[in-house]
């Protein structure tokens, strides 16, 4: 058994994972979390204030590089319409709105690298 601490969302979780024979399926069991992560909680507190004025923040899940920014300023946006798309781990993730609104700053650029918690859009 190999025994791992996976970090999701700022909250670590002890995760032990059985070795089976070859051809079998691992079998994974996850504790309760653990204490949240320090590191992982600092750059929230500590990311640079949006430059927009919308009361709605849209802000990055983690940290990576925005792969592609899909709306514009003066868009309507409905709850879960994707923002900005950002690639982290080889993997493209969508960043979207949290509640109904209308985009009114996009704080970020194509091929910026950003923070987890970092504000990278506003809405109103």
């Amino acid at each position: 058994m190999k025994n791992y601490t996976i970090t999701v969302n700022g909250i670590a979780y002890d995760v032990t994972v059985e070795e089976k024979a070859a051809g079998s399926a691992p079998v994974q069991r996850a504790a309760a979390p653990v204490a949240p992560v320090a590191a992982a909680a600092a750059p929230a507190a500590s990311a640079p204030a949006a430059g927009g004025a919308g009361s709605i923040k849209v802000e990055a899940g983690a940290a990576g590089k925005v792969f592609k920014i899909e709306a514009k300023v003066g868009q309507a946006m409905k709850a879960g319409d994707t923002v900005i798309i950002l690639e982290a781990m080889k993997m493209e993730i969508p960043v979207v709105a949290p509640k109904d609104g209308t985009v009114v700053s996009i704080d970020v650029t194509e091929g910026q690298n950003v923070d987890a918690g970092q504000v990278m859009a506003t809405l109103d």
